[in-house]
């Protein structure tokens, strides 16, 4: 779903005149509005979607600096897998 589906589920569409039909297209707006804010799976894989395209495209453009941030990242998590394992294991 692209931004301008969700933003089209979660507009109220202008020019309504009966309060009922008004009612149920705020409310229709307000859960669709609460489901794409509160659906964090969904949220969580289209940021991964996009840092993995922008990892490729750097990858792409810079392939030596792709693998010193790969060996960095390397490091840091390592680091801290080992600061953790030391500090449980005393």
């Amino acid at each position: 779903m692209t931004v301008s589906e969700n933003t089209h589920r979660t507009v109220v569409p202008a020019g309504i005149i009966d309060p009922v039909a008004s009612a149920r297209a705020e409310l229709k707006a307000a859960l669709a509005a609460i489901e794409v804010k509160g659906n964090f799976p969904r949220r969580i894989e289209k940021a991964s979607q996009r840092a993995a395209a922008k990892a490729r495209t750097f990858a792409d453009r810079n392939p030596i600096g792709a693998v010193a941030a790969a060996v960095g990242i390397a490091a840091i998590v390592g680091g801290a897998v080992w600061v953790i394992a030391r500090a449980l294991s005393r």
